[in-house]
């Protein structure tokens, strides 16, 4: 009997296939359809191994606990394995892909037979008012390197931001007047993030003190001042070149714990939930996609818990 058409299709291009179509109709960012590949390239190539006359088609729950195995077993040359969390990260993306084959009527394992693995329970880190204060005012504002950091600190605590959304601004995309600008952030959705009046004034200082025609707002101050070719692409500061600023200004300041961007934007929620901002409004300025991802704030911001525990346990 002759094979069927979608027999024909081989894993390898049904994978291509599906990336090609996050990242054109889905407008998966170019990093996150690279995870992806990784993710599915390593099964694909587990998948061919040991199941070489197979077609994705017979994939079987049983295959897919086998995978899992495979996967908590798994370790590199250098003895190192991986994490629950990125174990979790393979299986979302085998999932999505046969979500894909489900729309494409190619026939495989049904999509919600895949039991996504539970997220590890991680401990929110925060920063307290008096700690963003102590953070805000350790850079040496006698140099042009320290307005540009206390900008970079002063946006971080005033919008929330992602560190991938920070690093890709640029000074024309800026209204400083209005204290706001608009950004397509994490899975290509558009929002508008604001400013407070002292962090537009920090941001106009740095701006102002800058001889440069470079197109992004964030640069390195040393060495070439400008790339006309380019637009000062090669000057933009790189993600980790903001973590570290962070950092550097944490042990400065003597803070206790670790500090990240995404510890700002945690101390961003934060301070807008104690403050009387209601879940949804907080959901919006930090650009998640579900209420559901914003609500893991609530149970460290919500005062009313606290005067219950108080009330009931004395």
């Amino acid at each position: 009997m002759a094979k069927s058409k979608t027999e024909d299709i081989s894993l390898e291009r049904l994978i291509n296939r599906y990336l090609s179509n996050i990242e054109i109709e889905k407008n998966y960012s170019p990093y996150t359809v690279r995870n992806y590949k990784h993710y599915l390239v390593v099964f694909r190539k587990w998948f061919e191994k040991h199941y070489q006359q197979e077609y994705i088609q017979r994939l079987t729950p049983e295959i897919v606990r086998l995978y899992r195995l495979f996967l908590t077993r798994y370790e590199d040359v250098q003895g190192r394995t991986l994490s629950k969390a990125t174990q979790s990260y393979y299986i979302i993306s085998l999932r999505a892909f046969l979500k894909y084959l489900a729309r494409k009527g190619i026939k495989s394992l049904a999509p919600e037979k895949i039991d996504l693995p539970k997220a590890e329970s991680r401990s929110l880190k925060f920063l307290s008012r008096e700690q963003v204060e102590r953070l805000l005012s350790m850079p040496n504002l006698q140099k042009v390197e320290g307005l540009r950091d206390r900008a970079i600190l002063e946006v971080l605590f005033s919008t929330g931001l992602r560190v991938s959304e920070m690093m890709k601004l640029d000074r024309d995309k800026i209204d400083l007047k209005q204290r706001e600008f608009g950004i397509i952030g994490k899975g290509r959705h558009p929002r508008v993030v604001f400013l407070t009046e002292r962090a537009a004034v920090w941001l106009s200082r740095f701006m102002k003190s800058r001889d440069d025609a470079n197109k992004p707002l964030w640069i390195r101050l040393a060495g070439k001042k400008s790339d006309p070719t380019t637009g000062g692409e090669k000057m933009r500061l790189t993600v980790r070149t903001i973590q570290r600023i962070v950092e550097k200004y944490r042990l400065m300041a003597g803070l206790p714990v670790r500090v990240s961007p995404h510890t700002m934007r945690h101390s961003f929620a934060t301070s807008l939930l104690q403050n009387g901002a209601d879940l949804r409004s907080v959901q919006e300025m930090l650009g998640h996609k579900n209420v559901s991802t914003t609500q893991i704030y609530t149970h460290v911001t919500n005062p009313q818990l606290k005067q219950i525990h108080d009330k009931f346990l004395k």
